[in-house]
């Protein structure tokens, strides 16, 4: 597919509903890809795109988190989150599909994808990558405008420390499996929809390593993996919003036969903090005023992430308005910016008056023009305001 060409829905490619379930759309990608094989499809140039596209449609809908995260966000939101096809490594439809029938493995880990759709097949050989992990941790507000650490702990696949990953007791010899002969594969002919083809599968007895221990290590029962209590600190930029996750590489579980190992996903929880209301950058908070205070102007404190400040009440403050501290925000998660602090000023009418403040307020009101009840904004303005427009 060109790069200008915008992708198809994968429901469409496959001829599925949105709903369909699991077998249903094995089965389609089954039936497809019988009818786009190369030996069927000699006379359509566009049979190779076309088995790519269905490949890609079950790759993804065949996996539930890729699947959720398709149905939610369509391609853009599978590239965002890292995911892309490769198909780079195979040169035709015919090398995939050799990669099923002949267990080649390719470069890309279709084998284990195929076989799940054809139902035959084993594991690829040659060293596989870690699984991730995801975890959270919770911070307050304040940690979260000045960057801290946080500590994890989770259980994880790790490499034995006794045999060092290579599943022998120390000191004894690893010997050519017998069953596979050094070559990690098991190789059988099989029948199959296009007449007999030779099919290889990954040795069961050395798991395609083509050794095997002569005395499998103790602590981990030969597998040079194990199970443990894992515990890491994570660097918590300054910024962070709830929800938000931080990738720490090679943080996950240990690879198989040498590979590299997966990562750890950290999804960050910030507590509500009862002083704030959190906009973005931004930050809101109420500060309460007398009405005659209001009216005559004063200085409050108002209360920061970091030390309370002091805040000029113009005289004239009308109940609901917002003054803006600039830069007293959060800072932004990436570049040197800060929001702001918006402080609503919330007036406080006086209740359960005394006689003598009865009077004074009474004296107040009979002395007061139109001069000074004059709002600078409509009540139409006001009603929008109230409601939030």
């Amino acid at each position: 597919m060109s790069a200008s060409t915008p992708p198809r829905d994968y429901y469409e490619v496959l001829g599925v509903s949105r709903d369909a379930g699991e077998s249903e759309i094995k089965k389609a990608f089954r039936r497809l890809a019988r009818e786009l094989h190369p030996d069927v499809n000699r006379d359509d140039p566009q049979a190779e795109e076309k088995f790519k596209q269905a490949a890609e449609a079950y790759e993804v809908l065949s996996d539930a988190d890729r699947r959720a995260t398709y149905d939610r966000y369509g391609h853009e939101g599978l590239r965002s989150g890292g995911y892309a096809p490769n198909f780079d490594a195979f040169g035709s439809v015919a090398d995939i599909f050799e990669a099923f029938f002949g267990g080649g493995g390719g470069g890309g880990g279709f084998g284990g994808l195929f076989a799940d759709a054809f139902g035959g097949g084993g594991r690829a050989t040659g060293p596989v990558q870690g699984g991730d992990v995801s975890v959270s941790a919770e911070i307050d507000l304040a940690a979260a405008a000045h960057g801290t650490s946080a500590q994890v702990g989770y259980e994880a696949i790790v490499l034995c420390d006794r045999c060092h990953g290579n599943g022998a007791e120390p000191g004894t010899p690893i010997e050519t499996c017998p069953q596979c002969q050094g070559s990690g594969q098991l190789r059988s002919v099989v029948r199959s929809p296009f007449g007999q083809v030779m099919r290889t599968t990954v040795c069961d007895r050395c798991g395609g390593d083509g050794r095997v221990p002569q005395k499998p290590c103790g602590r981990c029962d030969g597998r040079g993996r194990r199970v443990d209590h894992v515990n890491v600190s994570v660097e918590v930029p300054a910024g962070i919003a709830d929800g938000q996750r931080i990738r720490v590489s090679g943080r996950g579980h240990a690879g198989e036969r040498g590979g590299p190992p997966g990562d750890l996903y950290v999804q960050m929880r910030v507590r509500e903090d009862s002083r704030f209301v959190r906009d973005g950058d931004d930050l809101l908070t109420a500060v309460d005023v007398s009405a005659p205070l209001a009216a005559l102007g004063t200085t409050v404190q108002v209360p920061t992430v970091d030390e309370p400040v002091e805040l000029e009440i113009p005289a004239g403050t009308q109940p609901h308005e917002t003054l803006v501290l600039r830069g007293r925000g959060m800072p932004a998660l990436r570049g040197r910016r800060h929001g702001d602090l918006r402080v609503v000023v919330n007036v406080i009418v006086p209740r359960r008056l005394e006689r003598e403040q009865r009077d004074l307020y009474e004296q107040l009101a009979g002395s007061l023009t139109d001069q000074n009840l004059r709002s600078d904004e409509g009540v139409f303005a006001k009603l929008r305001r109230a409601l939030g427009g």
